[in-house]
Order: structure tokens, then sequence, then C-alpha cells
């Protein structure tokens, strides 16, 4: 199979335009907000006007109908800057709308879909408990249907977006007995009555990304709000997963490509011994593996975005699996030519070592990633 990675005019000039947005818009302030976790409301505002977050909505419902390689060129450049946006933005977009639109009801989908494209409404993503992470079959939510409404009560934990989210998309036992058949999918409103959001969690990095625990107690949903069928909620998870994994990937080929270019900065400006680092054998090793690496995640990671075959999910799987831990050998490299520079907080790649250690955890960890790939193989 030839596959041809050459980017179309429409894609060249997106980057252009993403990049530029992110240096003139996001970088400024950056290191404060993230001091601060200091949501970047203003920034996400101004997002909408460049059609980025509603990137793959279908162009009837007001989105830009980008396909995934579109999306995860902007992610990237994103994630360049800021991870935090890049990662607020992906979650809108993969793991909230993408479902939305592609199992969503018609009620559901002229609801939710030209509000998140046109003003900017943000989405989340309820699949992980407290007591239930890989293991979805742990899952101790429920929803039960009541005449025209389902009612869920329960606990999501490490949501992103949460609180600042108008829209999310949970995971909910539908029938205590049926195992993994008894998990369906829903779209929950934030104005939901019974909706609740938890304190904000303290996290190693993505300090400027809000993540918090949404709980469910007697919550109210329009019965047209069912993602799919009844019972099939973790088909939709798992198709959502697939999908939503280019974004991580994409998120840490940006994360790598900054990690590089901050790299090749500082040994060309640093002098040791008479001379800039960069001369000296062992640091040219370094940055040309971190450059190869690179490469080699942009190529995995581009083939998973064009891929809609039987293996979409495999090809996925394997870019996020390579693309997040070259990142963080990237990083950690990176930071290692800073020298003790890098370890202080002033410096831009101690952010960057601590914002991409959990690109190789969520959204599936690498651990997962490799069950998926087997799977697949050995199926």
């Amino acid at each position: 199979m030839s596959i041809d990675f050459s980017l179309t005019e429409d894609q060249e000039l997106l980057r252009e335009q993403v990049r530029r947005f992110a240096e003139e818009r996001i970088r400024p302030g950056i290191e404060q907000r993230e001091r601060d976790h200091e949501f970047p409301s203003g920034v996400m505002a101004e997002m909408v006007d460049l059609g980025l977050l509603g990137m793959m909505i279908p162009e009837q419902y007001g989105g830009a109908g980008a396909d995934v390689l579109t999306y995860a060129i902007a992610v990237e450049e994103l994630a360049r800057v800021c991870p935090s946006v890049a990662v607020t933005m992906s979650v809108t977009n993969s793991v909230c709308a993408w479902p939305i639109q592609t199992f969503g009801t018609e009620a559901a989908k002229d609801r939710v879909l030209p509000e998140m494209a046109a003003s900017g409404k943000l989405g989340g993503f309820g699949l992980t408990e407290p007591g239930a992470g890989s293991d979805p079959s742990s899952m101790r939510t429920t929803a039960r249907r009541d005449e025209d409404t389902w009612v869920l009560d329960g606990e999501k934990a490490w949501i992103t977006n949460a609180g600042f989210a108008s829209w999310y998309v949970v995971l909910a036992r539908t029938d205590p007995n049926a195992g993994k058949k008894g998990i369906s999918a829903f779209v929950v409103p934030a104005d939901a009555p019974g909706f609740a959001v938890g304190k904000p969690e303290e996290k190693m990095g993505l300090r400027a990304s809000r993540t918090a625990s949404i709980t469910f107690s007697g919550c109210r949903i329009p019965a047209d709000y069912l993602l799919g069928q009844e019972g099939h909620g973790l088909a939709v998870a798992k198709a959502t997963l697939d999908h939503s994994r280019v974004g991580i990937a994409a998120q840490a080929l940006g994360i790598h490509q900054r990690a590089l270019e901050l790299a090749v900065a500082y040994a060309k400006e640093r002098v040791q011994f008479g001379r800039p680092i960069a001369e000296h054998q062992a640091i040219q090793f370094k940055i040309a593996q971190i450059a190869t690496e690179l490469a080699a995640s942009r190529a995995l990671t581009y083939r998973a975005a064009i891929e809609n075959g039987a293996d979409a999910g495999r090809y996925a799987a394997q870019a996020k699996l390579y693309a997040s831990e070259a990142a963080n050998r990237a990083c950690a490299e990176s930071l290692q030519i800073h020298g003790g520079n890098g370890f202080h907080a002033d410096y831009e790649i101690s952010r960057l070592y601590r914002d991409v250690r959990v690109t190789t955890i969520y959204e599936g960890t690498s651990e997962m990633q490799r069950l998926v790939i087997s799977r697949h193989l050995l199926r």
C-alpha cells in the first residue's frame, strides 16, 4: 500500500494559521496561567472563530467538516506551545463531539452539535471511575429508564474540562446482570438536574487544563440522549477511543517537536569547555535520536489519521503508544541537554517534561495500547 503523507495546500495553510495563533495568542502569559492553574477561557473563546472547537463536526451542523489528519495537525501545533490548551480542544472534538455526531439521535445532534461548533461550548468524556480505569466492567455508575427520561447515579473521575464543559459523553450501567453488555452511552448536559462537579485535581502537569470528578444524583436526561443502542456503550467507547488516540499521538508530536527545538537552541548557545555544547558528539547524538524518533512518530500518527479500515484501531494504538513514549524520551533528553537549568521551573522544557508524562496514561495506558495492538494481530 502506497501512502502519500504530503499535505494539501489547505492543510499547510491551517498549520501556519494555528502556529501563528498559538505563538501570538497562547504563548503570552502561558507560564503564569500554568502557575495559577488558570483555565484559558479567553483563548478558547478566540479558538471558536478559527473553527478549532468544531473541527470534525459536519458542515450541516455548523462545523468545519475537517478530516482527522487536518484535526491532528491543529492539535500538534497547539501542543507545541501549550499542551493544556491542546488537550482541552482535543477532548471537545474527539471524545465528545465525535461520538455524538457518530452515534447520537437526530434530536441530540440537532441540539448539541451546532452549539459546540458555533458557540464554543466545550465537551467532556466520562468513562473512568474511582474504582474503574482500564477495566470498564467494574463500572458502578448506573442509568435506569423512567418513562421519557434516563436517570443516572454515580461518579466519574479524572474528567478533562469538568466545570467548563457544557456537554459530556458518559458511560453507565443499564443492566446490572449483563456484564459488559449491560453498559450504555449517553450525552449529558452540564445543567441537567442532579449533575455536579467536584474539586479540581492537583496534577503534576497540564495545570491550565481543568480536571475534576463529576457526580450524578438522580440526574435526569431526555430518553433520546442515549448514544447508539442500549447495551452497546462499550462499543461506542471503543470506537471513540480508537478515533481519539490519534489526537493524543498528535499532542505528543507537538510536545516532541518543541523539545527538539529547545534542545537545538540551547545546545548552540550554551558554552562549556570553551565551545558550544552542540559541538560535543554526546550532545549531537542525543539531538539526532530525538529528531529521528520525531520523524517516526509523525509518520505513524499521520498514517493512523488517514486509516479508516478494519485495522484503524491498531494504527491509532500504535501511533499513540510510540508517539507518547518517544515524546517522553525526547523531553527527558532535552532536559538533560539543558543540565541544571532544565530542572528550573523558569525553563520551558521543565513544563514540557511534566506535561508530556500523562500522554502515556490517558485515553488508554501504554500497556493497554500493547494489548489492543496484539489483539488485532492475533485475532
